[in-house]
């Protein structure tokens, strides 16, 4: 199986040179450190930051430069900065390609649950829902199971959605699908996974 750099590093291989590109919060915060070389892509943050850099070693951490996940990152020599209606208006109009986010829940239709579980706290439900409405192509990288291993790919996602049908690829620690009519087909098989437990880990519907 695949662990948390490996599925950022497969992430990081959907990157297409000249891409703006807005990652959420948790693993998709990796892959700005597993970028392609050749290939320039400008990372953007809800907060107002354009064109981030990778995660900062310890010896040049900046405690007032932050992601909108309040991580530590980096500059470069082009970022931008600006007001968080500005980053959003980015967001609604249309301008950011692709959005490489976390999540809860997908279901085989792509309808994601990424920002509340019900009963728990909840701090806000962030620049999500702008996201999978307004980016041009949505990743999704997520843990194929619970804790309890119980499948996180559904036929019909129980916790509250983010969106209805926006997820095109899912990337988990077992394999790469792809959201097609019907149900879900896989691309790409994790180190040492087979399609059988692929098929016992997942509840959605996998096209053959």
């Amino acid at each position: 199986m695949w662990d948390r750099n490996k599925m950022a590093e497969r992430a990081a291989q959907e990157l297409e040179d000249g891409m703006y590109v807005n990652l959420g919060i948790g693993i998709p915060t990796l892959v700005s450190n597993y970028i392609p070389d050749g290939i320039d892509v400008t990372l953007q943050s809800e907060n107002g930051m354009l064109g981030m850099g990778p995660f900062p070693t310890e010896d040049n951490i900046d405690p007032d430069l932050i992601n909108a996940g309040k991580q530590t990152i980096t500059e470069l020599p082009r970022t931008s900065y600006f007001s968080s209606a500005d980053s959003f208006s980015m967001i609604r109009g249309g301008h950011i390609d692709m959005a490489i986010l976390g999540a809860m829940e997908v279901s085989e239709k792509g309808d994601l649950a990424n920002w509340m579980i019900p009963g728990k706290l909840v701090k806000g439900m962030g620049g999500a829902m702008d996201l999978v409405a307004g980016v041009k192509r949505v990743i999704v990288i997520m843990d194929h199971t619970n804790k309890s291993g119980e499948s996180k790919i559904l036929d019909e996602c129980s916790l509250p959605l983010t969106g209805k049908s926006v997820v095109h690829r899912i990337i988990t620690n077992l394999c790469v699908f792809d959201v097609k009519s019907g149900g879900l087909q896989i691309v790409e098989y994790a180190d040492k996974v087979d399609r059988k437990q692929i098929e016992e880990s997942t509840t959605a519907r996998i096209l053959n």
